[in-house]
């Protein structure tokens, strides 16, 4: 006869590991995770300002691809968000969080700036442009090795580190800028070469942003590729995972911890280049618009799959772009409309959680 144990009680709720969710289970959580975002939006936007929801969506769309200039706009800070995001790629992968990309695109745009103004009419184009290339990606790389050396070295805190270099390179720009100033006393530099256009990215296959777009797809391919396949992306796993089994299998780990963040660093200065070449053709303290903390939550968002980071970082864009227009369209400050986006954001977020894990609840139990 059983026999009822008192005074010892079940968790009303249990959480356990799930094994495997399996891929169409996770999309259509995502997806109900996205619908559910939807609705808590729209009650959130009649509650705030009265408006219809379904116009304010509409609105969104219309900012983000109404026309083919705004869908091109859209394309090119999705590209330029994407770059930074898979240059974050292989240090989040070794578990070294470099939260510095915001910092390493404005250094690597600031030594492209420096090439564009300096040696624009005195190198040929072929040579003006390995020369922004070269700059961008070798300012990048140092700024990203200063702190995997401490990192390597002392065991420095990578966060912190890499967050201060942000700053650090704001000034840096600040600074360039007051010699840079165009015209004199604007205290910015205006538009670099616009005359003559030296030093801009062409367009390619008739499309304005062709180069980014070559540019930025072939890293993100390779990327994939050289975590996935290489050697140096085995290693970059092992030591993510266990530090000290790494070791003891024979990796060198300060070499893989400094490598890594050259690697990361280098796409994070050609982001740089980029947006300074191809895009804004100018250089601000505010040109990186925030991308390198933006870039955080592709990453983790597409669980480091550099082709998943594609569709994130356009949802991600589409929103923003949306928000600015929805914000000027209905008279709403930028405060109310990213209410949309954070509400999204939630839920997208949220919804791993369930797709990682099983939430049970304790069922009762007839006492015999």
């Amino acid at each position: 006869m059983a026999k009822n144990i008192h005074g010892v009680h079940e968790p009303l709720v249990h959480i356990s590991k799930r094994e495997d969710c399996g891929f169409l289970r996770a999309c259509l959580v995502r997806l109900a995770a996205i619908a559910l975002s939807l609705v808590v939006c729209g009650v959130v936007i009649v509650a705030l300002t009265g408006l219809n929801p379904v116009e304010v969506y509409a609105g969104v769309i219309d900012g983000a691809v109404g026309s083919g200039r705004r869908f091109w706009v859209t394309i090119r800070d999705t590209l330029s968000l994407l770059l930074v995001a898979v240059a974050l790629t292989p240090a989040f992968k070794m578990r070294f969080w470099n939260v510095g990309g915001e910092g390493q695109v404005l250094i690597g745009a600031t030594a492209t700036a420096a090439v564009m103004i300096n040696f624009a009419g005195k190198l040929s184009t072929p040579l003006l442009f390995a020369a922004m290339i070269c700059a961008s990606i070798l300012a990048g790389m140092a700024w990203g090795v200063i702190p995997a050396l401490f990192k390597a070295g002392w065991n420095t805190n990578e966060t912190l580190f890499t967050l201060m270099m942000n700053y650090v390179a704001t000034q840096l720009v600040a600074f360039c800028v007051v010699f840079w100033e165009n015209p004199a006393g604007s205290n910015s530099v205006g538009i670099i070469n616009a005359s003559e256009r030296t030093g801009w990215l062409p367009g390619l296959f008739g499309l304005t942003y062709g180069w980014n777009l070559v540019i930025v797809v072939a890293i993100t391919a390779f990327m994939y590729v050289y975590l996935r396949y290489s050697k140096q992306g085995y290693e970059i796993a092992y030591v993510g995972q266990s530090v000290n089994t790494a070791r003891y299998a024979g990796i060198n780990v300060k070499t893989v911890i400094i490598r890594t963040m050259a690697i990361s660093g280098a796409l994070c200065g050609l982001t740089g280049f980029i947006l300074v070449s191809g895009s804004g053709h100018t250089i601000s303290t505010t040109l990186a618009g925030g991308r390198g903390f933006t870039a955080i939550v592709v990453a983790w968002l597409s669980k480091l799959n550099t082709f998943t980071m594609m569709v994130v970082s356009f949802l991600l864009t589409f929103m923003a772009k949306g928000a600015i227009q929805i914000a000027s369209q209905f008279s709403l400050n930028e405060n109310a409309s990213e209410i949309i986006t954070g509400i999204i954001l939630f839920f997208v977020l949220g919804c791993e959680f369930f797709i990682n894990y099983r939430v049970e609840f304790r069922h009762r139990r007839k006492e015999d």
